[in-house]
């Protein structure tokens, strides 16, 4: 058993595309529609097979609830690794992202924050090498 598929509450679907494709440089994986629904998803251009991230439209009520509390108390919805967490902070920075934390040094990991501007806070994370 694994994991093939998560998924990610968005408040535009457009415009999440853009940033998790432009700016953190994912590649779009399905693209679907089915009346006023849009099944979106997008996966790391290094595992083109491999696990999808969905870009989940937020217009049910208990997922904006869920979105906009998490978001409030500045916890990440989602919570991507890297092996160069300097690399990757600069690159998205200069593909015109915004960080909420810059990469941080905490228990076991070194770790940055950022704002996807669709209602989300990400967590990039790079472990500790022992």
């Amino acid at each position: 058993m694994k994991i093939k598929l998560t998924s990610i509450y968005v408040d535009d679907q457009e415009k999440a595309l853009g940033f998790y494709t432009e700016i953190l440089g994912f590649t779009k994986k399905a693209d679907f529609t089915n009346g006023p629904f849009r099944w979106l998803t997008v996966t790391s251009p290094d595992d083109p097979d491999g696990t999808e991230l969905q870009l989940a439209l937020n217009d049910n009520p208990a997922a904006k609830t869920y979105q906009q509390a998490i978001f409030k108390q500045g916890q990440p919805a989602l919570m991507l690794f890297t092996d160069d967490i300097q690399a990757d902070h600069e690159r998205i920075k200069a593909n015109g992202g915004s960080f909420a934390m810059a990469p941080t040094a905490v228990t076991g990991a070194t770790i940055a924050q950022l704002n996807d501007t669709c209602g989300n806070l990400i967590q990039l994370s790079q472990l500790a090498r022992w």
